[in-house]
């Protein structure tokens, strides 16, 4: 962490401690504009976003850090991001090292009064199987393990997110325990909706294989009996070797795939690069780490994308 975001975070801290006082763990913040008592709530991306405000609903302030439209495997906190996780009640991360700066940010304020949040806790999580092309070790400690962090993608591994949520508010604001617990079950039912539409629509796949922009969709993949190939890593930043390069093109000409899929919030690049080599088409298939402006414009959610998501499967295998 470099020294100006020290020595910035500090005052920051400072003054945001002064203004806010110190509280238990089980103390929410009063909204004095309207008397009323509300659970603030810091996310890191937009998934623990949406989570966290389903489960929440009228009863919680919701936040998220890293803004729509940018990809966050590049993002990182200023200090005045740091400081709203210092006011915050309640923190909320997805883990599994996918937040490489989460370490430093809980390093730097007070945790007395901050219910911290890691969602993906107790999920086993899948070994990437592939090395990083470039041969080194990505930030956050899941990477560097080699172990992939998105367990969102997969329905039924996000109720399980949305519920340590749940459990978390429940532990912070107990006088609405019973609506935090009604919002989860409502939502977790829709998640169960949406892994039933999944089992449906890929089940009779006449092709099991799909290629991808990065390793993101092995949780889903593993879920439905499918294949990732990825052209690049853990993260969307990473490009694979000519070796590699071809490797791929070799592997979509003999499983006669059509569809290279891309995402929203990187670069098409090298998607665009396999897809003429092959022959093939390109999509989006959504890694759901953030939404653009115009996907927030449509009134799009977790739930709408991963409809997209799996029509964009059944059209390509």
């Amino acid at each position: 962490m470099k020294k100006w975001w020290k020595l910035a975070l500090t005052g920051l801290i400072t003054t945001s401690l002064l203004a806010t006082g110190c509280s238990s763990k089980g103390d929410v913040a009063t909204d004095t504009s309207t008397g009323t008592h509300k659970v603030k709530i810091v996310t890191t991306f937009y998934p623990m976003y949406e989570f966290a405000k389903q489960v929440g609903g009228e009863f919680v302030d919701v936040t998220v850090m890293v803004p729509a439209g940018t990809e966050p495997h590049d993002w990182e906190p200023t200090p005045k991001d740091v400081a709203k996780v210092q006011d915050a009640d309640v923190f909320v991360y997805n883990g599994a090292g996918f937040e490489s700066w989460v370490t430093n940010v809980l390093g730097s304020v007070d945790t007395g009064k901050l219910q911290v949040v890691e969602a993906s806790k107790g999920i086993p999580l899948l070994e990437n199987k592939d090395d990083n092309h470039d041969g080194k070790q990505d930030e956050g400690s899941a990477q560097a393990e080699n172990h992939d962090p998105h367990v969102w993608l997969d329905p039924v591994l996000a109720q399980q997110e949305v519920n340590t949520i749940a459990d978390a508010l429940m532990a912070k604001d107990a006088t609405h325990a019973a609506e935090y617990k009604k919002n989860a079950d409502a939502f977790t039912a829709k998640l169960a909706e949406l892994d039933a539409h999944f089992q449906a629509g890929t089940s009779k796949a006449a092709k099991k294989e799909f290629v991808t922009a990065h390793t993101a969709f092995g949780y889903l993949a593993k879920r439905y009996g499918l294949t990732q190939v990825a052209i690049a890593g853990l993260s969307p930043e990473q490009e694979p070797s000519a070796g590699e390069m071809k490797d791929i093109v070799a592997f979509a000409k003999g499983h006669q795939v059509k569809t290279i899929f891309f995402e929203t919030l990187a670069s098409p690049k090298v998607a665009e690069t396999v897809a003429r080599e092959v022959g093939a088409q390109t999509a989006v298939l959504n890694p759901l780490e953030g939404l653009t402006e115009q996907e927030k414009s449509q009134g799009l959610d977790y739930i709408g994308v991963q409809k997209k998501n799996l029509e964009a499967l059944q059209a390509a295998l």
